[in-house]
């Protein structure tokens, strides 16, 4: 009888497949989420959108961009960092959230190294000086003159950390007084910008680029060392009042600590292709966005680095943390 029923359950598993073995799905087998820690329309989010339609394509599943707004960038990084670690939730983000709010905010909930895989870096946000053209000002260094004439009459604006740390240690750097005005993101700081309720404002090249276009704000300077070749008739903060100013925003890929090893190496080959593609990078150079890959170890190996280049800079800016 034990023999019989022993049969019996073999004939059973057979047919409905118990003692079949576990077949591994294939990532992506179902929509992914890129997480974004800024509005729609900035620079981190035209980045995301650009490659979630790649992904979207090369791999065959959905990739959802969605935006997480909020407490300078920690908000989506927290929420991203406590999600499960199999590939569906991601988050495309900057310098912001794991180069500079350890230095900016006193308790960040999450280790910018400890929480997160490295999965590639994306590329560089370039940002620049920009002023109302109805402002008296009309170069840098008549900006300068301006501040320093009137001490804590003009106002910046800032929508990220990039526009934070360069605004403070310009004011250091030149000696003037400037009162500092904070947004949630860049694209309506800008709009600020254009229509005279901010004097000027330090804004990345994706959204300022389109008013710089229409005449409806005015480039000063960069923050790059070396002039840019998207605007290359715009002078450098280093070239003018401020010797050896170098800055620069990156992106990346993350996902939650412990990704497995394969779904890294999936996207960090698709992100490798992405931005590879010379269609792809002329329409990243077109919305002011520098092209620039890192694979998983190096980009690790990076934001290791830029975390220390950061929170150096945030103290020689002598910002506090809040």
């Amino acid at each position: 009888m034990r023999a019989a029923n022993f049969t019996l359950t073999l004939v059973c598993a057979a047919m409905f497949g118990w003692l079949q073995p576990a077949v591994a799905q294939t990532y992506p087998s179902r929509p992914v989420t890129i997480v974004v820690p800024f509005g729609a329309g900035s620079a981190t989010d035209s980045a995301a959108r650009m490659l979630a339609a790649h992904l979207d394509s090369a791999l065959g599943q959905r990739f959802v961009v969605e935006n997480k707004a909020g407490a300078g960038g920690t908000l989506a990084a927290n929420f991203v960092a406590r999600a499960e670690p199999d590939g569906y939730t991601l988050l495309l983000t900057t310098n912001t959230t794991h180069s500079a709010a350890h230095g900016l905010f006193k308790n960040v909930p999450y280790d910018p190294l400890k929480d997160f895989t490295a999965v590639a870096r994306v590329g560089s946000f370039p940002s620049m000086v920009v002023a109302n053209p109805n402002e008296p000002f009309k170069t840098i260094q008549d900006l300068v003159a301006y501040a320093k004439a009137n001490p804590g009459k003009l106002e910046y604006a800032h929508g990220n950390s990039t526009g934070q740390v360069a605004g403070e240690t310009l004011k250091r750097r030149t000696g003037i007084e400037v009162v500092r005005v904070p947004y949630r993101s860049n694209p309506p700081a800008v709009l600020d910008v254009a229509t005279g309720r901010v004097a000027t404002m330090i804004a990345d090249f994706t959204t300022a680029l389109p008013q710089v276009r229409d005449g409806k704000i005015r480039p000063l300077a960069v923050l790059t060392k070396t002039r840019s070749s998207i605007l290359p008739d715009v002078v450098t903060l280093h070239e003018t009042v401020a010797p050896e100013f170098d800055l620069i925003a990156w992106a990346g890929l993350f996902g939650p600590a412990n990704l497995p090893g394969d779904v890294v190496q999936t996207l960090a080959k698709e992100v490798k292709a992405f931005v590879e593609k010379p269609e792809n990078r002329a329409k990243l150079e077109a919305n002011g966005i520098e092209a620039f890959y890192l694979p998983p170890a190096e980009f690790k190996a990076y934001v290791a680095d830029e975390l220390v280049k950061w929170t150096t800079a945030i103290k020689e800016a002598g910002i506090e943390p809040q």
